[in-house]
């Protein structure tokens, strides 16, 4: 039987690409091609909304620093001394704890989902880059009820939290442009996601606690 072919629809296509946008910025620092790419962004300022500002302020951002200062300014956030200004973790935001429950049940949801973690990758699956990549596939590649229980079981209930923590540590000038196009992204995302009228399956993973209102990770085929 001849499968069909998945339509993407623009917007999903750009929702998908900055969630990868987003990974890549988070994973670690930017390199001079993406710093290069985002300067020369086209941003379309017709429309005055949170979302165009954070492009701006981004774009603006990516002009004014060298690939050397934003290694130097991501180490500070994100790995420090013993440890970093920001513990870019879901089960921190949620625990106040790494490695704690939420991981365990993350790595069920992957499981179940088809992901497996790369060998090279020392990071915990529920690093923010590794989400987000994740979230980036399940929006080109799986049901749209799929991609709402793994956003709301994995990353709804804290992420605007890290994106604040992001955008007031003191070490973050470039990553406070970051964690403004990311608070507005998942502002966007909320809304998208409420306004899916959706039965959730029985057997989708996660489930079972959804409530109404990861370069880390790889598919495996």
């Amino acid at each position: 039987m001849t499968e069909s072919v998945r339509q993407i629809s623009e917007n999903d296509q750009l929702r998908a690409d900055i969630y990868q946008l987003i990974a890549a910025l988070l994973r670690r620092s930017p390199t001079a091609e993406l710093l290069d790419f985002l300067a020369q962004l086209e941003v379309d300022t017709d429309q005055d909304n949170d979302m165009t500002k954070a492009w701006l302020a981004l774009k603006l951002a990516a002009g004014q620093f060298t690939p050397e200062q934003l290694e130097d300014e991501y180490f500070a956030l994100f790995i420090g001394v013993g440890c970093g200004e920001i513990l870019p973790y879901g089960s921190w935001f949620v625990t106040g704890s790494l490695m704690d429950k939420p991981l365990a049940l993350l790595r069920q949801d992957l499981l179940q989902l088809g992901f497996a973690r790369q060998e090279d990758v020392k990071e915990p699956e529920d690093h923010v880059a590794a989400l987000c990549e994740v979230m980036g596939t399940l929006i080109l590649e799986a049901p749209s009820f799929r991609q709402l229980a793994f956003y709301q079981r994995h990353m709804g209930d804290w992420i605007a939290r890290f994106c604040d923590k992001l955008a007031e540590a003191p070490s973050a000038a470039f990553y406070a442009t970051v964690a403004q196009l990311a608070k507005a992204f998942f502002a966007l995302e909320a809304v998208e996601f409420e306004q899916l009228s959706l039965n959730i399956p029985v057997n989708c993973p996660g489930n079972d606690d959804i409530q109404p209102e990861t370069e880390g990770t790889v598919r495996v085929n």
